[in-house]
């Protein structure tokens, strides 16, 4: 039993030393769209898109300016559409 249970315990703290770390910048476009990336992306500086760590916040003043627009895949927003690259 004990054998069992330090095996047990081993394999839990492997698993638990190999998971990848969790990460979901925040990216915004000029217009106050902001989502969540899984991935870090290049974006080219013609998309006028700001990336922030993941515990970025607006600003009070500015929680009219922004809004979350959440969405799957690699892409940006631009004028309410999401543009897939």
């Amino acid at each position: 039993m004990k054998v069992l249970s330090i095996t047990i315990l081993a394999a839990a703290s492997a698993l638990a030393v190999s998971a990848a770390p969790a990460f979901a910048d925040v990216a915004c476009n000029d217009e106050g769209d902001c989502w969540h990336v899984k991935e870090r992306h290049n974006y080219k500086p013609e998309f006028k898109i700001q990336v922030h760590p993941e515990d970025w916040k607006w600003e009070e003043a500015e929680e009219k300016r922004h809004r979350w627009r959440e969405h799957d895949g690699r892409g940006y927003w631009r004028n309410g559409l999401w543009i897939e690259f």
